[in-house]
């Protein structure tokens, strides 16, 4: 899930001081703003394949997250609430009008919480393969996350995240901090039903079939947005009073759902048609 893609021939990448952090990002297209965060371990590069449909009517701002990609870490823990507050800030930096957030894994947990804490600056969120609490996933899965951590770097060294990692960041030797610092982060427990309850943002939860969580979790966070209740109606009009909606995508999985054109289409019609609306 990575590509070659030179950045100078398609759009513009910079860094933007915020928070503290050198905050790496690019912007493609042109249009309504929407900013795009990736997963854990990887970098922007991940919405390669998806990129030429979201830009046909669309800015896409993607941004490399704390200790991803070509952003270098900084003295702090990976910690979804204050990439959250890195986000917010970047949409002051860049003068942004309340651009649409995509987020996909642990980018689709800084989504959430920049549209949870700062509600004010987001038009609309997508929440892709990220769960609301720890107890989501397969106890052999929370695991395996606890076996994270810089002592696996010989093992990762022939995988696509450690070869886009040395590729691209500021400091390669940092891979293992990074594990450290993921690995951490994942041990933590959480639920986060009462800010999914209270998000005052038309929101969208997307999932894979085959997701690291099972798809009746997505239902179920669905159900806290008022969805899924009732019938829809003729009209539409026992549809969420929020504008939520859900999405589960067929024949794909936590590790390829965000770079699907079934993806960016679930996306785009969220984003620009009726679905959404308030």
């Amino acid at each position: 899930m990575t590509t070659n893609r030179t950045t100078e021939a398609n759009g513009t990448s910079r860094y933007a001081d915020v928070n503290g952090i050198n905050l790496y990002y690019e912007a493609h297209g042109t249009g309504r703003p929407l900013i795009l965060l990736h997963g854990g371990l990887g970098s922007s590069d991940v919405f390669g394949p998806i990129l030429p449909a979201l830009t046909e009517r669309h800015r896409a701002i993607m941004v490399d997250l704390q200790g991803h990609g070509r952003t270098a870490d900084i003295d702090r823990p990976i910690d979804v609430r204050l990439m959250a507050d890195d986000i917010a800030a970047l949409i002051d930096h860049l003068g942004l009008e309340k651009p649409d957030i995509v987020g996909y894994s642990l980018g689709g947990g800084v989504a959430f919480f920049t549209a949870s804490k700062h509600p004010e600056k987001v038009g609309k969120l997508v929440m892709a393969s990220a769960h609301i609490n720890s107890d989501a996933m397969p106890a052999e899965m929370r695991a395996q996350q606890a076996q994270v951590s810089s002592a696996a770097v010989e093992f990762m060294k022939d995988t696509p995240m450690y070869e886009l990692y040395q590729r691209v960041a500021p400091r390669p030797e940092d891979f293992g901090r990074l594990l450290d610092k993921i690995g951490e982060s994942m041990k933590q427990d959480f639920d986060l039903s009462e800010e999914v309850r209270g998000l005052r943002v038309p929101t969208m939860l997307v999932c894979a079939d085959a997701d690291m969580a099972p798809a009746s979790h997505y239902v179920e966070a669905f159900k806290l947005l008022d969805g899924g209740l009732r019938d829809g109606g003729w009209m539409g009009e026992g549809r969420p009073k929020g504008g939520h909606a859900l999405a589960v995508l067929p024949g794909l999985t936590h590790y390829n759902v965000a770079v699907s054109p079934l993806f960016a289409a679930v996306v785009l019609d969220f984003l620009d048609g009726q679905q959404g609306s308030v």
